[in-house]
């Protein structure tokens, strides 16, 4: 099984839309995909796959209910078709109380003298679902920053793919997410792997071509480079699809640089796989 989140410290890099596209190449390869959207913004997965959902609604099931152990229904129950091979689960406003939710769950446990880890519920809740019996891979969309949301995802999930602007504020952020995960790695005693970074919007120029060098001399595992797409994931979030259906329902020509650029989520979503020693197809849609 494959699970890991794509997450950046850094904002606007195409964290939301790096998850949607690796999961639509996951789910066109012929896995079954699970993907769990706990970023508390209003332009997260849930408005990029564009589902029948009310996330503002008090008294629907959702994620939140099963993270503190208050579910009104079964956690397979909150899952919604976005795309053939593509189960979503959405976002909703509570999450943006989690901490406070989580924080009350551990002392009224502490007041029985029972332990609760706040950061191993997201963990607990897939364990008990077994989504290992349904799914092939599982992405989980969080906050970039530092909380229980993060926590949750990273201990549910143990690996990274880390979006990552060539820039010198893109290359603060890689730095300060491995002291993210370095940290997280300490207090809570798990170990989290970065299966890849992936530079987005990259134009060759001579400081971003020394970035490159850089991240690729510390050790990070750089599959493939992404140029700039701005049209292409803004068609996307227009049309409220992946990118592979934007190009074959929203576009009356092809374009190869779009083209080159599935191409290149491709082979990241076959490198992913090969790491978590799924199968890979011979033949990718």
């Amino acid at each position: 099984m494959l699970t890991y989140a794509p997450v950046s410290e850094a904002g606007g890099v195409g964290k939301t839309t790096t998850a949607a596209t690796l999961a639509a190449s996951h789910a066109r390869a012929g896995h079954e995909v699970l993907v769990i959207d706990m970023d508390t913004q209003n332009g997260s997965l849930t408005y990029f796959f564009g589902p029948d959902y009310d996330r503002g609604d008090p008294n629907v099931d959702n994620l939140v209910r099963h993270l503190v152990g208050r579910p009104k229904g079964e956690f397979h129950d909150l899952a919604i078709e976005v795309e053939e091979g593509i189960d979503l689960i959405p976002s909703h406003n509570m999450l943006e109380d989690l901490h406070e939710f989580l924080l009350n769950e551990k002392n009224q446990a502490e007041n029985f003298g029972e332990s609760y880890s706040m950061y191993h519920q997201l963990h607990r809740v897939l364990s008990e679902a077994n989504v290992r019996d349904k799914y092939d891979v599982v992405i989980v969309d969080s906050a970039g920053k530092a909380g229980p949301i993060l926590y949750n995802a990273l201990v549910a999930v143990r690996n990274v793919v880390i979006p990552f602007e060539a820039t010198a504020k893109g290359q603060e952020s890689i730095e300060g997410l491995d002291d993210l995960v370095d940290g997280l790695e300490e207090s809570i005693d798990i170990d989290v792997g970065v299966l890849a970074v992936l530079p987005i919007g990259y134009k060759d120029t001579r400081d971003q071509k020394e970035i490159l060098a850089d991240l690729r001399g510390s050790g990070f595992s750089v599959p493939v480079v992404i140029g700039e797409r701005g049209s292409l994931m803004e068609g996307c979030w227009k049309q409220q699809c992946s990118p592979y259906r934007y190009v074959e329902e929203h576009r009356s020509r092809k374009r190869d640089y779009e083209t080159e650029t599935l191409n290149q989520f491709d082979e990241l979503a076959r490198h992913l796989e090969r790491e978590a020693g799924l199968e890979i197809p011979e033949v990718t849609a």
